[in-house]
């Protein structure tokens, strides 16, 4: 059995839907807030690739490495607040940060 486009896409999907449950279901641990974010970004990618191979195209694969680096700078950026935070508040709970509001 050889995969097709329409497996990519469904796995895709899949992951694409697992992180937009655990953004809505989970509001208050903002680690889990920003593994879900970098879930949604890799089933972004899955579809792009296959997209790249499917069409023979290498713009999608180029493209993704993009994202991959987006993708990581926002990770230290995220934890680097994250620390910062937890050290002042002795908490990571996203309810109790209302300082942030401009």
């Amino acid at each position: 059995m050889t995969l097709t486009l329409g497996h990519y896409l469904t796995l895709g999907a899949a992951l694409f839907a697992i992180a937009v449950v655990g953004i809505f279901m989970n509001r208050k641990n903002l680690i889990v807030l920003l593994m879900a974010i970098e879930l949604m970004l890799l089933a972004v990618n899955t579809n792009f690739v296959a997209f790249s191979h499917y069409l023979g195209d290498m713009h999608g694969q180029v493209f993704v490495f993009f994202i991959l680096t987006v993708a990581a700078a926002e990770s230290a950026i995220g934890l680097a607040i994250l620390v910062l935070l937890f050290r002042n508040k002795s908490s990571i709970n996203v309810e109790e940060l209302n300082e942030l509001k401009g």
